[in-house]
């Protein structure tokens, strides 16, 4: 394993200021329609190396039109308009113009249409909540997003961030702005670091080809920067002092745990290009096969299988690394199923352990563990294994760990070291709605007025999170999103016990899951038969736990429907503990895929009506073919 120079995951990213066309109103009032048409086809030229499409230049042409009717007033002749300002690292995502006007930043997105659709009213939110989350320049002053229906003569109106508009609509918007001038230097707003949330497979990609992630002021809120000083720090007194230590790190879905992984990985204090002196293992078979699929290694992110296999079947070997990182240890199988599996006499915290206390001098074990998200057999022990396995461990071990799990590793480690920013409580996975995870705790507890409280602050954050019993119209909706945003996936997932699914088109079977090429599904682009945006695969919390889409359609199934006030769990399982608990985290783990948000889909049967009910009364809102009903 070669490792990469040291690179923080928060370090500056590589400015841009690629885009269309910027100048003043009055330079762009000056140009004929003409001459600013020829100025954005050579500026396309430049920058893509092609010619701009017919579909391109006639959008250009319309909202130009539109433009030169709306500004024209005196005050407004040194606003900066900006066509065409492409995202960094977003691959090739653009609103269709950013003007600058004072203080203020308007976000415009031009839809050469008259209705409104859900789908294009949060196309404009999401452009201007990353400009608002993650572009310097935007931070602390006030990010107003319109959307410009330029075939529409009436009226436009919705209640949501996003203000709808007819060109007339507009210029009387304009005009109320009675700010004069720009007091935002336009060369450094388009040249300043804009710096997204990566995807798990973008990170890893950039760790892997040595290059520096961005700076994410949510992973700085919720303390990651410090935790990887913290576990620096422990691989170098480990090794000075000959010491063996025990990491446990708990989170939320999409909390980073495994970036922290990698990264640590990757880039720890005494990485190396020619000592392989860490290894990141998993067991979670979907994320092993994507990553290694996206970054056509396979020795990146290895299985814990082969971990077990190599170094404890086999043969009692000690493994070359110091450095063991466990990811998705939630997933950890308990003693029975060990045995069962490896013949292993050890639940698999114990089996690292012992495997770990074969490694000479020094060694630190990692275990990244998702809260609530224990979804198969044999994963039902949850953190106690740990526990166990310190006790049946040989050597002394000091422990690290959450303040919560204090009072059960204190009997088993002489030197614990408990602390809160062992857990990681916010989710970056959804950009700014931190409340996502709350939302769906409440869900899931039943607590529906508690989730319905929420869901204003999740709408305000740009998190759409939406309701159809028209599977047609779940799939519309996403195309009509991001049908323009190659980058962008979107998928169907579904609960692996839910029968009553495929009668209407959603594959959760197993026979039909069982041939999902699982790499390909979340890679691959969207114009690919086998990429999750062909809507045509499914997977289910096996497939898509520690991965991520953008946009979710969750299947909604008859095996958790609501009965007399509570979640009820209709399929049966052999060999668990608690059928019902599983069940609950198999849709936490489907609910939390999306970063900007989801669509639930429940069938059109009755005996699902009690279970729509319920989930309309938790703040989603109505997604429906002819109609947009944002009120939940």
């Amino acid at each position: 394993m070669g490792a990469p120079q040291q690179l923080s995951m928060f370090a500056a990213s590589q400015p841009s200021s690629s885009y269309g066309w910027l100048g003043t109103v009055a330079d762009f009032l000056q140009l004929s329609q003409g001459e600013w048409l020829t100025e954005m086809m050579d500026r396309h030229q430049q920058l893509y190396q092609q010619r701009s499409p017919k579909t391109h230049q006639q959008a250009w042409q319309d909202t130009a039109w539109v433009l030169r009717e709306s500004l024209g007033k005196p005050h407004q002749r040194d606003w900066v308009l900006i066509f065409e300002y492409e995202l960094p690292r977003e691959g090739g995502r653009r609103p269709d113009m950013v003007l600058l006007a004072g203080e203020t930043i308007w976000v415009l997105e031009f839809k050469q249409k008259s209705a409104i659709t859900a789908a294009d009213l949060d196309q404009s939110a999401a452009y201007a909540r990353d400009l608002s989350a993650y572009h310097p320049g935007c931070r602390e002053r006030s990010v107003r997003p319109l959307l410009v229906l330029t075939r529409r003569e009436q009226p436009a109106e919705s209640p949501g961030w996003v203000q709808p508009v007819s060109p007339a609509q507009l210029q009387t918007v304009l005009a109320a702005e009675t700010s004069a001038g720009c007091v935002i230097n336009p060369d450094a707003w388009v040249k300043a670091d804009y710096a997204p949330l990566p995807t798990v497979i973008q990170a890893a990609r950039q760790i892997f080809q040595h290059e520096s992630l961005p700076s994410i002021r949510q992973a700085e809120s919720a303390g990651i920067p410090k935790l990887m000083e913290y576990l620096n720090q422990i691989v170098m007194r480990a090794s000075e002092q000959g010491e063996r230590h025990l990491v446990l790190i708990t989170g939320v879905p999409g909390a980073g745990k495994t970036l922290v992984g990698l990264q640590f990985v990757y880039q720890h204090p005494l990485a190396t290009s020619d000592t392989p002196q860490a290894v990141f293992l998993s067991g979670n078979g979907p994320l092993i096969q994507v990553l290694q699929y996206a970054l056509k290694n396979r020795v990146f992110v290895q299985p814990v299988r082969n971990f077990y296999l190599q170094h404890q079947v086999r043969r009692q070997s000690a493994p070359p690394e110091h450095i063991i990182v466990f990811d998705e240890a939630q997933r950890a199988w308990d003693a029975d199923r060990m045995a069962e599996k490896y013949g292993i006499d050890r639940a698999a915290g114990g089996a690292i352990l012992r495997i770990a206390e074969r490694i000479p001098t020094w060694t630190v074990v990692v275990a990244l563990i998702g809260e609530g998200q224990e979804i198969h057999v044999g994963e039902e022990e949850d953190i106690s294994q740990w526990q166990i396995g310190l006790q049946q461990s040989e050597l002394p071990w000091q422990v690290h760990c959450p303040q919560r799990y204090k009072a059960v590793f204190s009997a088993v480690s002489a030197q614990l070291h408990a602390s809160p920013q062992f857990d990681l409580t916010t989710s970056l996975r959804t950009h700014r709605a931190e409340a996502v995870q709350d939302w769906i705790n409440q869900v899931l507890l039943g607590n529906l007025k508690a989730a319905a409280q929420l869901m204003p602050e999740l709408w305000e954050s740009g998190f759409r999170a939406y309701l159809t019993r028209n599977l047609a119209v779940a799939k519309g909706y996403c195309q009509d999103r991001y049908g323009d945003q190659p980058d962008k996936r979107y998928g169907i997932v579904a609960s692996s016990r839910a029968k009553n699914l495929t009668s209407y088109g959603v594959a959760n079977d197993y026979k039909s899951t069982l041939r999902v090429k699982t790499g390909p599904w979340y890679v691959d682009p969207p114009d690919s038969p086998l990429s999750c945006c062909a809507l045509d695969a499914v997977v289910t919390e096996f497939g898509c736990q520690g991965l991520e889409l953008d946009m979710a359609i969750v299947a909604w199934g008859s095996d958790l429907i609501w009965q007399e006030n509570t979640w009820v769990c209709k399929s049966r399982q052999r060999n668990v503990q608690d059928p019902r608990r599983l069940r609950l985290n198999s849709y936490r783990v489907l609910l939390s895929r999306g970063r900007d948000g989801l669509v639930v889909f429940v069938p059109p049967e009755p005996a699902m009506d009690s279970t729509v009910s319920v989930l309309l009364e938790t703040g989603l809102a109505t997604l429906a073919a002819d109609e947009i009903n944002l009120t939940g």
